[in-house]
């Protein structure tokens, strides 16, 4: 079955054209998921604030691409492993082996660790933590506005993968798939 179709950028009109714009102008191309989630600019708007707003936030970049690392591989999302183990080991400075770790969840560094153990258990518990796994945040160091940006960016990294799968949008990254052992 077929998905939604692309807005290509030179077809593209009105506020649609002009967020399309964006994403080449920050990114250098316009993947496939933006030219999808361009059916409604208002989708796309919603993505690219969120996604701006929470660059901008207190957590490293090279933490938020292992977050949408692991939610990806936790999802079996093959669109969102792919994009972000190109972006996370191309522009946020993850190493491949880095970038593996943190598909299952794993970091070298106490920070990404604890960033990524509370994503493990929002995932598991769909949003609902326990005491216990909040105490445990607070306690590895997380503040409560890291806590809050950790929950954002899964539930970004959901929504992409949710879209992606419901418009059929294909890879266009380097192809990682969820499926992969290699490191």
């Amino acid at each position: 079955m077929s998905g939604l179709p692309l807005i290509q950028p030179e077809n593209a009109t009105g506020e649609a054209a002009a967020l399309l714009e964006e994403v080449q102008q920050a990114l250098g191309l316009t993947p496939n998921l933006a030219k999808a989630m361009a059916n409604s600019p208002a989708a796309l708007k919603g993505f690219l604030d969120l996604r701006r707003a929470l660059r901008g936030g207190g957590l490293p970049v090279p933490v938020q691409e292992s977050i949408a690392l692991l939610v990806a591989q936790h999802t079996g999302c093959d669109y969102g492993l792919s994009w972000h183990t190109y972006t996370g080991t191309r522009l946020a400075g993850l190493s491949r082996h880095q970038a593996h770790r943190a598909r299952r969840g794993e970091a070298e560094d106490p920070f990404t660790e604890a960033a990524l153990s509370l994503t493990r258990s929002l995932m598991h518990h769909r949003g609902a933590l326990t005491d216990a796994e909040l105490a445990a945040a607070r306690g590895s160091g997380l503040s409560g506005a890291q806590i809050t940006e950790v929950v954002a960016h899964v539930a970004l990294n959901i929504l992409t993968t949710y879209f992606g799968r419901t418009a059929r949008v294909c890879v266009d990254w380097p192809l990682v798939r969820h499926d992969e052992t290699r490191a």
